[in-house]
């Protein structure tokens, strides 16, 4: 099988750790970051296959969500008059009943 020659760039530090290490292992470098990078390759691939199915009943989930929320927005309309003293009410505990320039656009 042709090999194909893949360029990477370093600070010298890492690049003297990773000789290193490769050295420890009775590796030469390239030897070393393949196995480095194949095992992580694999490590991510079973990862990603053991929460396949977490991952799908998120996004169902989600898009049922999505779909409900979007369905039971009430219309918008007017506010009946018990829910606008509502409002008022609640404006009142949380700004106090002299909130002038509040709510720009609407009187205290």
């Amino acid at each position: 099988m042709a090999k194909t020659r893949i360029s990477i760039s370093l600070e010298q530090q890492q690049a003297e750790r990773i000789r290193q290490h490769a050295e420890r292992a009775g590796l030469d470098v390239s030897a070393y970051l393949m196995h480095a990078a194949t095992r992580q390759m694999a490590e991510t691939e079973t990862i990603e296959a053991q929460f396949a199915g977490v991952d799908a009943l998120i996004a169902a989930t989600e898009a049922e969500a999505g779909r409900v929320l979007t369905e039971a927005e009430p219309p918008v309309g007017e506010l009946t008059e018990q829910e606008r003293q509502d409002v008022e009410a609640a404006l009142d505990l949380v700004y106090g009943p002299a909130r002038t320039g509040a709510r720009p656009g609407h009187a205290a």
